[in-house]
């Protein structure tokens, strides 16, 4: 009896895993924990009779002297608990790898990678028949052709359901899960065969090491088991973007689908996906992704359909705005703002671009109030009331006191803000009551205020260069400036002392409704308060000196933006 073995998890097993617990624990959701038990428990069970036959075969075996005793099938506890903690720790990596992964937007359309897809099968196909040879020759090769034999099949049927899905990922959701766990536990099981933790008998081996220390048949073993772990979490999440991009396949899919369920999704074949969504769906992703990245960040905190509908609800509003923002005249600007009349699926074939009406069509109008859908276009028509900027010296702007300002960001922001939370409670798995719902809506819309007041605020040159000026006119009169003075030059004296009153305005109507976010239901709560304070860290950003300015906008740095929406997460 020894404590050996049961020390390599204390001092470098566990440690990983308690730290990616603690760094991802602002993000842990019961389908996140629900995906590492799942994985856990395939990987014990496959992995339990191969392991007990090398023990019995003796090709690997463990001094007595280094296991506390307990086995199960002759497999020492420790061995037991190594299953399950590397599976954790590789699980919790590439969760937190994967979390700004937006998966239906990877789902395969007309696009395939075939030429990769049949390499990786006859890859696998070798490897495994190669594996079997090994195992059928004896002798050296035996231990690596059990390893190749083992995980070969299993990675040829996670290839065979996935690849597609698996090839469009970024790297650092596929790779590097893999790489990074695999690099690490090599260097473990050098100390620990150095040390005789423990030991692969000589005449099953190929007596080849990766290192001093590392022999290459438990390099391609952690390696193996890794890429194992990393294809199955994929396997799922492709389960699931099938099931959440589709709902006429699947209209009703629980927060914890069974397995049954799952397998049901990747056994759909490609050719029965709907196209059109998955190419509107990628195509509002890129744009989400292209023209904010504050948003773009707090959506990878929502889940489920929900998500899908709050991209696309977003790209309708961005389009909506640089339609009106790009016209070439106001008589073209002002025929692409809806009439209270008109459908909005028509409104949307005959006034915005082929290459942007697939993600449009998807909008979820069914869920959807079409009150603010109105008053959002109703503060489009406003852009449109500014004089062309060769005439601007002439002409009035809208925007002449602090009450048009604030008519003006309700309509644009607090209106989107509101059917962002008409959203958040058609898909919420709790329910709010009508009453509690009408009131933070409200407040939604209240904040949406003061989120476009940080907008405005921080695009004052960029707005000065399509001829628009939102600081009210009274604002510039008191500081002895009129529109025009801002066109010609946004950097001039006073601009920043009024930059200064916006920013104030925005956070006092902040702090009036932030309150409440935490009446939200809770599925929602955390990444609404993510998505509001990713934004107003622009605000802040703004009011110290020195801020850089980049395009004529103010930017956050990365690690500042991820700090943020970590304390945002932590807040609840």
């Amino acid at each position: 009896m020894g404590f050996e073995y049961a020390l390599v998890h204390l001092k470098y097993t566990i440690p990983p895993g308690i730290a990616l617990t603690l760094l991802y624990r602002p993000f842990f959701n019961r389908l996140d924990l629900y995906k590492i038990v799942f994985l856990i428990s395939i990987a014990v069970v496959s992995t339990i009779p191969w392991d007990s036959y090398l023990i019995r075969r003796k090709i690997w075996t463990y001094p007595p002297h280094v296991i506390v005793g307990p086995t199960l099938f002759d497999i020492p506890a420790e061995e037991v608990f190594f299953f399950v903690i590397q599976t954790y720790n590789t699980s919790l990596l590439y969760l937190l790898l994967s979390k700004p992964v937006f998966h239906p937007a990877y789902l395969p359309n007309h696009k395939h990678h075939t030429n990769k897809l049949n390499l990786g099968h006859a890859i696998l196909a070798i490897l495994v028949v190669g594996g079997g040879w090994l195992i059928w020759r004896g002798k050296e090769g035996t231990y690596m052709g059990l390893i190749l034999a083992w995980a070969g099949p299993f990675a040829l049927l996670l290839w065979s359901l996935s690849s597609h899905f698996l090839l469009n990922l970024p790297w650092t959701s596929t790779v590097a899960p893999i790489a990074i766990p695999t690099i690490y536990l090599w260097v473990v099981d050098t100390l620990a065969l150095k040390r005789g933790t423990w030991t692969i008998e000589s005449g099953t081996k190929f007596g080849v090491h990766l290192w001093d220390g590392l022999e290459i048949e438990e390099a391609v073993f952690f390696l193996a088991t890794n890429i194992l772990i990393v294809f199955g979490l994929v396997a799922f999440d492709h389960a699931m973007g099938i099931l959440l991009t589709f709902p006429k396949m699947f209209p009703n899919v629980p927060e914890l689908p069974s397995p049954v369920m799952l397998v049901q999704a990747l056994l759909t074949h490609v050719s029965e996906y709907d196209t059109d969504r998955v190419v509107g769906i990628q195509q509002a992703m890129q744009r989400l992704k292209k023209k904010s990245r504050s948003f773009y960040l707090a959506s990878s905190t929502f889940s489920g359909r929900l998500r899908i509908d709050l991209i696309l609800l977003y790209s309708f509003c961005r389009v909506a705005d640089d339609l009106v923002d790009n016209a070439s005249s106001e008589a073209e600007a002002q025929a692409r703002i809806i009439s209270k009349e008109a459908n909005v699926h028509a409104y949307i074939s005959e006034n915005f671009p082929d290459s942007a009406q697939a993600a449009l069509r998807l909008l979820p109008t069914h869920l959807l109030s079409y009150g603010p859908l109105y008053e959002l276009l109703e503060g489009f028509k406003t852009d449109l009331e500014f004089p062309e900027k060769d005439s601007a010296k002439l002409l009035q702007f809208p925007i002449e006191g602090e009450g048009d300002l604030e008519v003006y960001a309700a309509r644009v922001a607090g209106t989107v803000a509101e059917l962002c939370l008409e959203l958040v409670f058609f898909h919420s798995y709790s329910t709010t009551i009508a009453a509690q719902r009408d009131q933070l809506i409200r407040a939604g819309g209240r904040m949406g205020v003061a989120l476009q007041y940080i907008n405005i605020a921080r695009d004052i040159a960029t707005d000065a260069a399509i001829g628009r000026v939102y600081l009210p006119t009274s604002w510039l009169k008191s500081q002895g400036l009129i529109p025009q003075n801002i066109l010609e030059n946004p950097d001039r004296s006073g601009i920043e002392k009024l930059r200064g009153t916006l920013l104030d305005k925005a956070f006092g109507v902040y702090r009036e409704a932030n309150s409440a976010i935490s009446q939200l239901p809770v599925d929602a709560r955390a990444p609404m308060r993510v998505a509001v304070e990713s934004y107003m860290e622009i605000g802040r950003v703004l009011t110290e000196k020195g801020h850089k300015v980049k395009e004529g906008k103010a930017t956050v740095p990365k690690i500042r933006r991820l700090k943020v929406a970590w304390k945002a997460l932590n807040a609840g």
